[in-house]
């Protein structure tokens, strides 16, 4: 770790880039917003930053964005009463009205036009009277007097003690790692927890490897490189490729393809794992080890490593090392 970074000062940079994140998205509701644009306000790397923002905040980007969409809808709804379903869903960043009113009840379990009915209905009864200019909920000069966006920010307790959720590791390392050449059999689709998908691409990978000597090396590794973030992308368009380190000239075909893992710093984290505890394993280190370190993730592919050479003392867990490529903050 950089000496000149105390605990505070790294745990407020990242409390200050989720920050400009999340004013960005208040401010920009209306608008179409894509992962890199928020990833560059971030300053974090794309490929990153989607796993820190879902550690951090409890919900996926995609979720926050629908959900504050959602709840701007619904305070427009009742404090803004003549406008109609179409302004609002266009100005809460929906595309249309149909879609709008489908999300808004998914939500609410109430159409738009029963949760403004509902809602009118309350506060006339608990204001009976009172001119609609004097509630806390009234419009000020045409526009709805929303929270403002610092409610959304982390304090830094409650920051902290987000991060220190999840399964800690007590054998971490930074590495240089030189550029790797992998062997790999690639699968697209939903694998978490599924141990037997895991065994049967391994054992494909390894029925190709082993006639052509590339398991017999002191240096082989076991490996399996994600390329996408559940946070992110659809279960059934999830890409990880199941790997087997190899010399640079080796020759693939068909399904065996070939590809190289950038060398640089990588942060490894050492665990011991049963099917059920890598979510909370990747999620410590993205939400307490980066914080405190000095670092941010790097625009490179973070993988998972199976050393060879120490077996779990745990029936039923598997030892496994976290790859996380780093940069200086």
């Amino acid at each position: 770790m950089d000496e000149k970074f105390t605990d505070k000062d790294l745990y407020e940079t990242y409390v200050s880039r989720i920050n400009a994140v999340l004013d960005y998205i208040e401010n920009n509701l209306s608008n179409p917003m894509t992962l890199e644009e928020l990833s560059n306000v971030a300053s974090f790397s794309r490929f990153h930053f989607h796993r820190i923002f879902t550690v951090f905040m409890g919900e996926t980007l995609s979720q926050f964005i629908w959900r504050l969409r959602l709840e701007r809808a619904a305070a427009i709804l009742v404090n803004q009463p003549g406008k109609s379903i179409t302004e609002i869903a266009l100005d809460c960043g929906f595309s249309s009205s149909s879609s709008f009113s489908r999300s808004f009840k998914s939500k609410f379990q109430l159409s738009p036009q029963e949760w403004k009915r509902k809602k009118l209905v309350q506060r006339e009864q608990s204001n009976p009277g009172q001119d609609e200019g004097n509630s806390d909920h009234a419009q000020s000069n045409g526009r709805t007097v929303f929270p403002p966006a610092s409610l959304y920010n982390l304090g830094i307790e409650i920051f902290k003690r987000r991060m220190y959720m999840g399964k800690a590791s007590k054998d971490v390392s930074i590495k240089n790692l030189p550029e790797t050449t992998v062997a790999y059999v690639r699968y697209v689709g939903p694998y978490a927890g599924n141990e037997d998908l895991f065994q049967t691409l391994f054992d494909k990978l390894c029925a190709w490897a082993g006639p052509r000597n590339l398991l017999n090396r002191p240096q082989t590794q076991y490996l399996v490189i994600y390329h996408d973030s559940p946070d992110v992308t659809e279960e059934d368009k999830l890409r990880m490729s199941v790997c087997v380190t190899a010399p640079e000239d080796t020759e693939v075909d068909g399904d065996i393809g070939k590809l190289t893992i950038p060398a640089g710093e990588y942060v490894a984290a050492r665990f011991e794992l049963d099917s059920t505890e890598y979510a909370d394993a990747w999620g410590w280190v993205y939400g307490q080890w980066l914080p405190q370190s000095g670092f941010v993730p790097d625009d490179r592919p973070c993988f998972e490593l199976y050393p060879t050479d120490v077996k779990s003392e745990v029936e039923g867990k598997m030892v496994v090392d976290i790859y996380v490529p780093l940069r200086k903050v």
